[in-house]
Parts: C-alpha cells; structure tokens; sequence
C-alpha cells in the first residue's frame, strides 16, 4: 500500500506534465530521508531546495530565500513542489508554493509523525510573523499526501513522540468509540504506527471535508491550541523557558483546557486526570510562574480563533463533545496551570 503510494504519485507529475519538479528539504532530511525518497518514487529529473530546520526558521526570511532560488531557476506554473519534512517544513513550503506566481501546485511528505497525523493535511499554510505562529498564512490543498512510516526511522525517539499531542487531541473529537482516547492508550504507540497514522490523520480528514476554511465545525481541530500555540509562541520570544516543539507546548494546552473544560462544563476529571498520567510519561514537565503565565495570557490575544478582542477557546462538554467559541476567565486559568504543575 504504501509503495502504491508513490507509483500514483508518479503517474499523476506524469500526466501533468510539469516542467519542472523541485524537492524543499531541511539538513536533516536532505540527509536522513531524500535517498529514501528517490529510490521509492523513482523521481529523477528535479532540483533540490535546501532549508534550515526549526520553528525559528519558519518565517518571511526563509520564503524569500526560497522565492529567489525558484526564480533562478526559472520555475514557472508549470513546476511543482515536494515538501519532504516536518510540520514546520510543510507548512511553510506549502505557503511558498501557494504564493510563487500567485500558485503552484505542491505535494506534502511528512517525515514526522507530527506531519503524518495532523500538520501536513486540511490545507493550512503558513508562517510565523513577530515570533507569533502561523499569522500569515492561506488555505490551499497539496494535490498529494505521502504517508510512509518509513521515515519515522530517521527520528530520535524524542521527535517521534512530540507528534501524540496532536493524536491525543483527535482522540478527544472523534464521534468513534474505537478511536477515542480510552482505546488510543491501549495501542502500543511503536508498534502499532502505521493504525495510528491512517486512523487518527483520518479524523482530521472528515472534519475538514465538511469545513475547509474553519469558519464553524473546524474549530474543534484547535483543541489545546489556544493556550498551546501561545505556550509556544512564549518560549521562543521570551529567555526564561527553553524552546517548546509543537507537541511539548500542546500536550501542555491540552491538558488545562481539558481541566478548565471539567472546571466551567464539568468534564470528567477522571479522564483529565488519566491523560495528565499518560502524557507525562512521554512528555517533560514544563515548570511554569506566576509572571510566565501572564505572559502567556496575554499572548492568546493573538490566536486566529478570536473575535471582537475575545479570547475564544474549544473546550468539552459533560459529554465529551467539543464546543467552540468559548469564554475563559484570567482565574480558571491560572487555576488550569496550578493543576498542571501538581
């Protein structure tokens, strides 16, 4: 199935008949994963684009670099791009294609389980701006998505692992009994990946089938997001706290929004409490003040959600059913972080 993968992949930049093919990687995956890559797609006319990794990367800056080798390269609308890397990767490749010459086509090959389950599906591209995420940015679909666990071998047990906060968030929105989180944490998180890719990347699928643009169902995709994404966004501007990946900063968004829903929707606890216990068994505690709160607070003014100056979070209902577009105060969730750090 998954060589089946690439044979349709070749078949379709043949019958398309690009002029030319360009293949973004980042050091790591220029060396780890492009080899990979060729022998199984047996791509052999392209040029390589070559990167820097990391969220600090992923900005204005490095698309212009990017712009500027296509135009020397003379690509055209004709050309195509394959994104071969990590979420940031993809994000930010997608958002160069989406814009050179007003659009070209590109296709995502997510080497990272982040990647595979979440970033690199549903059309959302973009960058970084004043070291807030994914400000600038547009919607376009790649015309392919490659979902091979193969490349997964080339990750540090760490990396691999920064991709269960976005499968632990899919298993909180999902309608299924066979895929929430009570039957995720009974899979074995190794051997038993590629399940976990076709499933949990397919939750996010169906949602964005029904809306593509996030204007009402799609929301629910940015469960742990809210206070996540300004996590995130925190670490990397300010030099009191480390560097987060996306999952470390969202596994923690998770786990207090998950608290605040059980303290203003009544949640079950429980099941707050069981994630707490897992997560942390792969995740590193983030230790957290009173004055990196604040910080963080006022960051969430920025998230995408928001309207008329309101911060709107996704939270759970009794039942477990996600809700949008809804109103935190300053004390629940200060009260959400005592939690987390207990």
């Amino acid at each position: 199935m998954k060589d089946d993968q690439y044979s349709l992949l070749k078949e379709k930049i043949k019958l398309k008949d690009f002029n030319s093919v360009f293949i973004l990687v980042d050091e790591n995956t220029d060396k780890y994963c492009l080899e990979i890559f060729i022998n199984k797609s047996e791509i052999d006319n392209y040029k390589k684009i070559v990167i820097n990794s990391g969220e600090e990367n992923k900005n204005i800056d490095t698309c212009i670099s990017v712009w500027k080798e296509l135009n020397s390269q003379k690509a055209d609308r004709k050309s195509l791009i394959i994104n071969l890397g990590g979420g940031v990767l993809t994000d930010i490749g997608g958002f160069i294609a989406s814009t050179y010459l007003r659009g070209i086509e590109f296709v995502n090959v997510p080497t990272t389980l982040l990647g595979m389950v979440d970033a690199s599906h549903g059309g959302k591209t973009g960058i970084d701006f004043l070291g807030l995420k994914n400000q600038i940015g547009l919607f376009n679909m790649p015309i392919d998505v490659i979902l091979d666990s193969v490349y997964l071998k080339t990750l540090s047990k760490e990396e691999y692992l920064n991709g269960f906060a976005e499968i632990f968030k899919h298993s909180f929105i999902t309608d299924s009994s066979d895929l929430n989180f009570n039957s995720l944490i009974k899979l074995d998180f190794f051997n038993d990946v590629d399940f976990i890719i076709n499933k949990y990347s397919d939750i996010k699928n169906q949602i964005v089938k029904i809306d593509r643009y996030e204007s009402n169902s799609r929301k629910v995709l940015n469960l742990g997001h809210t206070i996540g994404h300004a996590l995130e966004s925190y670490s990397h501007l300010s030099n009191t706290l480390d560097k987060l990946k996306h999952g470390e900063a969202i596994i923690v968004g998770l786990i207090t929004e998950l608290y605040i829903s059980y303290k203003l929707n009544d949640f079950s606890l429980d099941t707050v409490d069981k994630l707490k216990e897992v997560s942390l068994n792969y995740f590193s505690r983030i230790n957290l003040n009173h004055s990196n709160l604040k910080s963080i607070y006022d960051l969430m003014i920025f998230d995408k959600k928001n309207e008329k100056g309101s911060v709107n979070f996704v939270l759970l209902d009794k039942g477990g059913r996600p809700v949008v577009d809804q109103k935190v105060d300053y004390d629940v969730f200060i009260e959400s972080f005592t939690y987390y750090n207990n």
